[in-house]
């Protein structure tokens, strides 16, 4: 992977983290260095299944491939959430 590509990899992690964490309802616990993280896993396992899929390059803006990403997003919001929320 290339500096382009990391670099592109933080900044859709960072819009796919706020998005994930938007969906949740409330307030999370979690902090924004821990949000930017768990976007950018998001995104990269995102974008894996909607290949796996088959959905990953269409004409225009790849929809499913988003939702895929930002699902994710907030389900991994949601566990940090809980696992901090414990302590």
């Amino acid at each position: 992977m290339e500096i382009d590509g990391i670099i592109s990899a933080i900044f859709i992690g960072i819009v796919i983290g706020v998005l994930g964490r938007l969906v949740i309802p409330g307030r999370q616990h979690i902090g924004v260095l821990w949000t930017i993280l768990v976007g950018i896993v998001a995104a990269l396992l995102g974008s894996a299944i909607a290949a796996g899929l088959g959905v990953a390059d269409t004409d225009g803006v790849d929809w499913v491939e988003w939702l895929i990403q930002i699902a994710l997003a907030a389900v991994g919001v949601a566990a940090l959430d809980r696992s901090k929320a414990r302590r």
